[in-house]
């Protein structure tokens, strides 16, 4: 147990740092916009790049990361859909309910795998964030074109926006150099690792501070079955389907985390940029961050990780 709290503990301290220095006016608005543009479009680029140029994508355990994380996160993304006639919310409503089901939080995501599960779950945990950052974008994209208020862009703007992704540009080129005969050594390399070992923790109080508590109050049953079925129902799921498919320990820890993450900061940037329930997603975010804090050690303990 001391272990699991080790590895979870400091990363949620982290998220709290953030959000308290939000409140004390640490930084104005604008500064924190700044740092949450440089996390995401340098550093954490800068972390991903190496992650995923140094990952063994033929080992034994990539299949069945790959395959969990994706294969479960599309099959929550169609039940989500058929199930759309049953949840009484307007389209935008609906957009909310769907990034909240299926988006997870790589900031919380990667530094937990690292310190829960060592240093050998980082090439699968870059492998599991590099195929599951482009499927679940895309998807969120296209549900948000379809059910979205106001959507002027369209798909050409849509696809626009998925081509100048910095996470997806960062994770095909590291996939790039994967098959390369380059190794992932040398001044460019250690430039980029020098880099990214900012990534984690800016990103963490970057998460904190943009956490909104203002609507998560309102919609209690809503915001409740999506942490239930995010938090608890996606990593279970994940798990197991990672383990039917051969999965060793690791891999089966990285299905689960994948899973288990919290909600992202950027499904609220889509939804206010694409016509989504922006309060909606805000109040998801908060309320999956909070409850990751508490649910991802206890599936970590209860499946054996303490």
């Amino acid at each position: 147990m001391i272990g699991v709290l080790g590895g979870v503990l400091p990363v949620f301290f982290l998220i709290a740092l953030g959000w308290g220095l939000r409140r004390l006016g640490f930084l104005k608005d604008d500064g924190w916009k700044g740092v949450e543009r440089l996390s995401y479009v340098v550093l954490y680029p800068s972390f991903l790049v190496p992650a995923v140029w140094g990952a063994d994508f033929a080992s034994g355990a990539a299949g069945p990361v790959a395959m969990s994380t994706v294969g479960v996160t599309l099959a929550f993304a169609l039940v989500t859909l058929l199930v759309r006639p049953l949840i009484k919310l307007d389209g935008p409503g609906f957009t909310s309910v769907f990034q909240g089901v299926i988006r997870w939080n790589g900031f919380v995501f990667l530094p937990v795998a690292l310190g829960v599960l060592g240093p050998e779950s980082v090439g699968l945990a870059s492998l599991a964030f590099g195929v599951l950052a482009p499927a679940v974008n895309v998807i969120c994209v296209l549900v948000l074109t379809r059910w979205g208020a106001d959507q002027a862009s369209g798909w050409r703007g849509a696809l626009r926006s998925l081509s100048r992704n910095p996470i997806i540009l960062s994770c095909a080129a590291g996939a790039l150099l994967s098959v390369s005969e380059l190794e992932p050594e040398g001044a460019v390399a250690g430039l980029l690792r020098l880099t990214g070992e900012a990534a984690v923790p800016l990103g963490l109080l970057v998460v904190g501070a943009g956490l909104s508590f203002t609507h998560a109050a309102g919609r209690p049953v809503t915001l409740g079955l999506i942490a239930l079925v995010k938090l608890v129902a996606l990593p279970l799921t994940m798990f197991w389907v990672c383990a039917l498919l051969g999965g060793d320990r690791t891999a089966q820890g990285v299905a689960l985390l994948a899973g288990a993450a919290p909600g992202a900061a950027a499904a609220y940037v889509m939804a206010r940029q694409m016509g989504g329930d922006a309060k909606l997603m805000a109040g998801s975010i908060a309320f999956t961050t909070v409850g990751s804090a508490l649910t991802i050690p206890l599936l970590l303990i209860l499946l054996g990780y303490a």
